[in-house]
């Protein structure tokens, strides 16, 4: 049986946990308890606690010395630690209804041509605004040690040519633990492409620059036809330190395809000039951007979450501020029914269109809504005033 263990692989060699150029003789630590954070004064431990009972924290020494403890609203900061309005009554814990997709245990198929394969349930660090926060709770049981099943299941559907690793982290995970898994998709010809989504990259780079066996891998199962692509996860500029950077070009000369998503956060980065920023920094170096998400209604996610059309005006305003090339990213909400693409306000009107659906009939779907400032996702809109299947959706142009 193909099993999967979690097995967290921390870097050994000597590592610059600030990202400045200078040595260290210790890993990263990975930290679980607030009182492990001595920025934190006493009545603040104490308040996040509560956030603490209900949605794990966890972070580590890398990630956290990015943080400037001095700026209250500092952006990283946003992402990693527990802010006390996460226990506002808002959302639910699976926003787009992902159980409905799920056809063996740890396997979901809602798109055609793609199969996800949750492997893990554990992260290097767990963003405060995770969608699925739920796997790394209590008595979770979506996610399973034995993949067979789900291995069998995609080598039935020939339908299926990508599938997607993901969680949890599947590049926590020791290469031994790894490796193993991609040799069995690999080994299912009708599968073409391989995904990894992992914010290693940005939470311990360490473990891509000091894991040759890592690189070896990538080398071997990322074929000229058949790529292995890596869906990484930086959600601000300050994450792209130099040991980070240095991590990504690693991964990509060991063959490996590297792209970029992030939904768009509160108080990270919902400014036109940051996500500008973040864009064309990332095109430098030869990641394209590739979605940006609205984040999904979960529980836990009110104080990170931006309006549908404020989410569109400031990525179109980032786009402005960009070349060709770093401006490839599209606006997306992951719906329980697709991915809807924003893809334009005006006049008093928001367009939509389903860039990938779990309906075919949906595919393509173009629809008009009247606006609503105050929506925050796609079942926030009212009946739709105009909707246009494909045969007519693909001749009308938004600007």
């Amino acid at each position: 049986m193909m099993k999967i263990e979690k097995h967290l692989d921390q870097p050994t060699k000597e590592i610059d946990v600030a990202g400045n150029g200078h040595s260290n003789l210790k890993p990263p630590k990975y930290l679980t308890k607030l009182r492990q954070i001595p920025q934190l004064s006493h009545a603040e431990r104490e308040e996040l606690e509560k956030v603490n009972e209900q949605f794990v924290f966890r972070t580590n020494e890398y990630y956290q010395s990015l943080i400037d403890w001095d700026d209250p609203n500092d952006p990283i900061r946003r992402i990693v630690m527990p802010d006390v309005k996460e226990l506002d009554d808002w959302g639910q814990l699976d926003a787009s209804n992902e159980e409905k997709y799920t056809k063996v245990q740890g396997l979901e198929h809602k798109y055609t041509s793609t199969a996800l394969l949750l492997v893990n349930e554990v992260c290097a660090a767990y963003c405060r605004f995770c969608f699925r926060k739920r796997l790394f709770m209590d008595e979770n049981e979506e996610v399973t040690k034995d993949i067979s099943e789900g291995l069998e299941y995609i080598r039935k559907h020939s339908e299926v040519s990508n599938v997607l690793l993901t969680g949890g982290d599947p590049m926590i995970m020791s290469t031994s633990k790894l490796e193993p898994i991609i040799k069995s998709i690999r080994e299912i010809d009708h599968v073409k492409i391989i995904r990894i989504g992992t914010k290693i990259p940005a939470f311990n780079p360490y473990k891509i620059i000091n894991d040759p066996k890592l690189h070896d891998m990538i080398r071997t199962y990322s074929t000229d036809e058949k790529k292995i692509y890596i869906m990484a996860h930086f959600n601000h500029p300050r994450e792209l330190t130099p040991v980070a950077v240095k991590g990504l070009n690693m991964l990509m000369q060991s063959g490996a395809i590297v792209v970029n998503q992030t939904p768009m956060i509160k108080g990270v980065n919902d400014d036109p000039e940051v996500l500008a920023e973040l864009f064309n920094r990332l095109s430098f170096m030869g990641v394209p951007p590739y979605y940006v998400f609205l984040c999904r209604p979960t529980l836990g996610n009110e104080p990170f979450a931006i309006p549908v059309e404020k989410g569109y005006e400031v990525f179109e305003r980032a786009r402005t501020l960009c070349s060709g090339l770093a401006k490839r990213a599209r606006l997306v909400m992951s719906h329980e029914t697709g991915k809807v693409e924003v893809i334009g306000v005006s006049r008093g009107q928001v367009f939509f269109k389903y860039n990938r659906s779990a309906d075919a009939e949906n595919d393509a779907r173009f629809l008009v809504f009247d606006s609503n400032p105050d929506a925050y996702w796609f079942d926030d809109y009212e009946e739709a005033q105009m909707e246009l299947p494909l045969e007519y959706s693909e001749r009308v142009f938004v600007s």
